[in-house]
């Protein structure tokens, strides 16, 4: 039997926004525009500054005086400067959402709208749009291979409303997604050994395994730059490392069992890959971020006892999450 939590939140309950921000001043007037534009009254912005030099707190401070401004010494990474956000926060749903985006008005009223009605839900997922071609899906939230290999549902696809239809998903991608402040009460925060990239998927799967389920919410709609605030060769390693961990702490034993074949072929693919592209830098980052990530393995297995231990549902309700190819 699969046990999903049942929660009913407070009327109307408070949305806080997290915006994590590393020198992306010449981001945030349209991200925060945006954010002055929404429609859902209950609304808190906060701004995590990872320690930017240029200008940052200053343009917030002086143009965004209601956004709270939460400025951090040092760069603590997406994952470090969400968490600082959501601790800080004092709304019931948290939403996690990318500087360079811009929220189409009723952004967070929909991803309130979904929590509010699908009590099993811990997380809603937004429709992310490209920026400079809107005609064009990011993502419609974040699917997960059999194979173990992660990936944003529709990416690069012309959106002709394939993704317009709402419903239980694996999880949302951490750019611009809703979480249930109770399930992150549960199952704690995003893992900060990750710094950037596929902290979200750990995150998806950590939720999962205890019951919490995620509602993609197509009228949820932000437009993404998609590649300011990572690339290159730079989120070639955190993938290569980050994809690695999740398998180590996340993926079921039973599946393991079952896929560890296709788990070891697509890793191997990846491998490869990169080794025909050895002159490119982006490729050799992506071995670099391979071999980190096996030299991670114990760490991540210690937390993978803790983590299996607080599983409440069955292996066939997550494999019928799973997708039979990253494609």
């Amino acid at each position: 039997m699969t046990n999903f939590p049942i929660y009913q939140p407070t009327n109307p309950p408070t949305a806080s926004v997290i915006i994590p921000n590393w020198n992306g001043a010449h981001h945030l007037p349209v991200c925060l525009d945006a954010l002055r534009a929404q429609t859902y009254p209950h609304l808190e912005v906060i701004v995590v500054d990872n320690g930017s030099s240029d200008g940052s707190q200053r343009l917030i401070e002086e143009q965004y005086p209601e956004v709270r401004l939460l400025a951090l010494e040092r760069n603590l990474g997406l994952t470090g400067g969400n968490n600082a956000g959501f601790r800080a926060a004092q709304g019931e749903i948290l939403i996690s959402l990318n500087n360079d985006t811009e929220a189409d008005p009723r952004f967070v009223e929909a991803l309130v709208e979904a929590l509010r009605s699908q009590p099993q839900a811990g997380m809603a997922a937004a429709k992310m749009l490209l920026f400079d071609r809107r005609d064009h899906i990011h993502s419609a939230g974040d699917g997960y291979g059999l194979d173990g290999i992660p990936f944003n549902r529709g990416v690069w696809q012309r959106d002709e409303g394939q993704f317009d239809e709402a419903g239980w998903i694996f999880g949302g991608c951490g750019g611009a997604v809703a979480y249930r402040r109770a399930m992150l009460d549960e199952i704690g925060l995003f893992d900060e050994d990750f710094f950037m990239y596929c902290e979200d998927v750990d995150l998806n799967w950590r939720a999962q395994l205890t019951g919490w389920r995620c509602w993609y919410t197509p009228q949820a709609v932000v437009y993404h730059k998609l590649s300011a605030t990572g690339g290159g060769p730079l989120a070639s390693f955190y993938t290569g490392r980050n994809t690695l961990w999740v398998l180590a702490k996340d993926y079921p034993g039973g599946l393991w069992r079952k896929h560890w074949r296709r788990v070891l072929r697509a890793q191997w693919a990846v491998s490869r890959e990169a080794l025909r592209a050895w002159r490119g830098e982006a490729a050799r980052a992506r071995l670099r971020g391979q071999i980190a990530g096996l030299l991670g393995w114990p760490r991540m297995l210690r937390k993978r006892r803790l983590i299996q231990a607080g599983r409440r549902v069955p292996d066939e309700y997550l494999e019928s999450l799973l997708s039979d190819s990253s494609a």
